[in-house]
């Protein structure tokens, strides 16, 4: 990328309010790196503190969630984009996305329409009906509590896409949260 491309970039990330950006591989250290960047950007900004928890915990469960698949799927460097804005209304937008395989990501998208259409009492229901589930010691509890957190922490519909990649059998999976 030349120093043109990179201005042109900026001026990207400027008009579509982002504030951080990430694409690449993610490890633990990386993780919290983005989330001491991100507590930091929230401070200065002095955003009230529950707004600023919620987005952090936003962020930190998708990006689990993404390393956890990863582990799950053997996958050794697990690849996210992780971006945080801002929208229209001054909301903030916590979205990350990850290379899922296409059956799980058919899953969990529908698996997101389903928590996006429940109001408040019947997240807080789901929530705790998944709370007191059995759980399998080694086993992914597959779009479980973090996603009900996540949806409930935030002031709309969780958005979440598919687009499927050239390598077989392979999609893209993003996921949105407005704050």
């Amino acid at each position: 990328m030349n120093a043109s491309d990179l201005y042109a970039l900026g001026e990207r990330f400027t008009q579509s309010r982002t504030l951080l950006c990430f694409n690449g591989p993610i490890s633990r250290s990386l993780i919290e790196e983005i989330g001491n960047a991100l507590k930091n950007y929230l401070t200065a900004e002095h955003v009230r503190p529950a707004e600023a928890m919620d987005v952090f915990s936003v962020y930190i469960e998708m990006i689990q969630n993404i390393r956890q698949y990863a582990a799950l799927r053997g996958q050794v460097d697990a690849a996210a984009t992780v971006v945080i804005g801002r929208n229209e209304d001054s909301r903030y937008v916590v979205s990350a996305g990850n290379l899922v395989r296409l059956e799980d990501g058919h899953q969990l998208v529908a698996r997101i329409r389903e928590l996006a259409a429940l109001d408040k009492p019947a997240l807080k229901a789901e929530y705790k009906a998944q709370l007191h589930k059995p759980r399998a010691q080694g086993v992914a509890s597959g779009a479980g509590l973090g996603l009900i957190d996540i949806q409930r922490r935030a002031g709309a519909p969780l958005e979440a896409s598919l687009k499927p990649v050239e390598a077989q059998g392979l999609a893209f999976f993003s996921l949105s949260a407005v704050i």
